[in-house]
């Protein structure tokens, strides 16, 4: 009786030492996985899936694309990096602003720009997006547009500055909104 016994403490004591084993491990391994796998903003935003989650109002659009051209002038990546983040923002805008901008042309102006920014020390502090109630809205020759004024933040060199942008945006055949158009305003954005 003792030797039966003492067979069911020895297996269960392996038992557990097993099961110890394991969970050890495999907290181990995530732990070290997690740490290891960690993105930067410009992956996270490169491996965003547009064809599937793309943004659902103009304001989140806007929003997408200040973290884009955020990172462009952050200059923290590589020239993939930089080729794929530029077609992320590309996904982003109408087809007739695609037309207008051929992705050979837009890769010269924006590496043109980028060069620009780092020479005169230039960064985006920040980027604010005005509240969805302040978004405009109307038909332009039969298509759904919206108005959205964005403000950012710059420092160059030692200096501030502010500027506003308004970006046009209109609803593609898929009811996606699509950057048509954006150009420099004055006055402050509503927040």
């Amino acid at each position: 009786m003792k030797k039966n016994v003492n067979m069911v403490l020895m297996g269960a004591v392996c038992v557990l030492l097993i099961v110890g084993m394991f969970y050890f491990f495999s907290k181990e391994k995530k732990t070290s996985a997690e740490g290891k796998f960690e993105l930067t903003e410009v992956q996270n935003l490169i491996t965003l899936p547009l064809n599937s989650d793309y943004p659902a109002t103009p304001r989140e659009v806007v929003k997408l694309y200040n973290r884009i051209i955020t990172c462009f002038y952050k200059g923290e990546y590589t020239e993939e990096e930089l080729q794929r983040l530029g077609d992320q923002a590309r996904a982003l805008f109408d087809q007739e602003l695609l037309e207008n901008n051929p992705r050979e042309e837009y890769f010269q102006r924006l590496n043109a720009e980028i060069k620009n920014y780092k020479e005169r020390s230039k960064s985006i502090v920040s980027a604010t997006v005005t509240s969805s109630n302040d978004i405009k809205t109307q038909m332009v020759d039969g298509r759904e547009c919206a108005y959205v004024t964005a403000s950012y933040f710059i420092n160059e060199g030692k200096s501030y500055s502010q500027t506003n942008q308004m970006y046009v945006l209109r609803k593609d055949q898929d009811g996606k909104w699509k950057i048509l158009v954006f150009y420099q305003t004055k006055g402050e954005a509503s927040k």
